[in-house]
C-alpha cells in the first residue's frame, strides 16, 4: 500500500504556487493536514517548515487534526450574519454540546464557523458534510441534525 501523502506530492510538481493545491489535496485525501506532513511538504517545495505551517494555521479551511465523523460548517460571512448566523451558530453549539472549532467528545461531529459558502442570497447557510443548506433556522437545524442522528 502506498502512502497517500507521497502520492499527493508525486502528483504535484515542486513549482511556485503549488503549496495551496498540495495542502488541499492532502486534506481531501486524509481529512486534515497532519503535523507530520509539514516537513515532507516543505522539503518537496524547498520551503521552510515555518512557511508551510504558517499557511496551514492561517487559513481556517485547513485542519491539523482529523474532523469528527460528520462536519457541520456554519457560515459567518456578512450576509449570513445579517440574517441570524450568529444565533444559528450559538444554537448549534448548544444543540450539539460542542464548541466552535471543536469536535464533540464522542467524535460524532466537528463544528466549524466558516466564511462564505456562496449562498449569500439564501442566508443563513450551513454545510453538513458536503451538502449545502440554505435559509436555515434553529428549528430547521434541529430537524436536520435529528435526521442525521446528531
Amino acid at each position: 500500500m502506498t502512502d497517500p501523502l507521497l502520492e499527493v506530492l508525486a502528483a504535484h510538481p515542486a513549482r511556485d504556487g503549488a503549496l495551496l493545491p498540495i495542502l488541499h489535496a492532502v486534506q481531501d485525501r486524509l481529512g486534515h493536514v497532519p503535523p507530520a506532513a509539514v516537513p515532507l511538504i516543505a522539503e518537496h517545495l524547498n520551503l521552510s517548515r515555518a512557511e508551510v505551517h504558517g499557511v496551514v494555521s492561517y487559513y481556517h479551511f485547513f485542519r491539523s487534526t482529523p474532523p469528527g465523523r460528520q462536519l457541520l460548517q456554519v457560515c459567518r460571512a456578512e450576509a449570513c450574519q445579517s440574517r441570524g448566523a450568529e444565533a444559528l451558530l450559538a444554537h448549534a453549539e448548544q444543540r450539539l454540546s460542542c464548541a466552535s472549532h471543536a469536535t464533540r467528545a464522542d467524535g460524532a461531529v466537528t463544528l466549524e464557523p466558516v466564511y462564505c459558502l456562496g449562498l449569500c442570497a439564501l442566508s443563513p447557510a450551513l454545510q453538513l458534510n458536503d451538502k449545502l443548506h440554505a435559509r436555515m433556522t434553529p428549528a430547521k437545524l434541529d430537524a436536520l441534525l435529528a435526521k442525521e442522528g446528531l
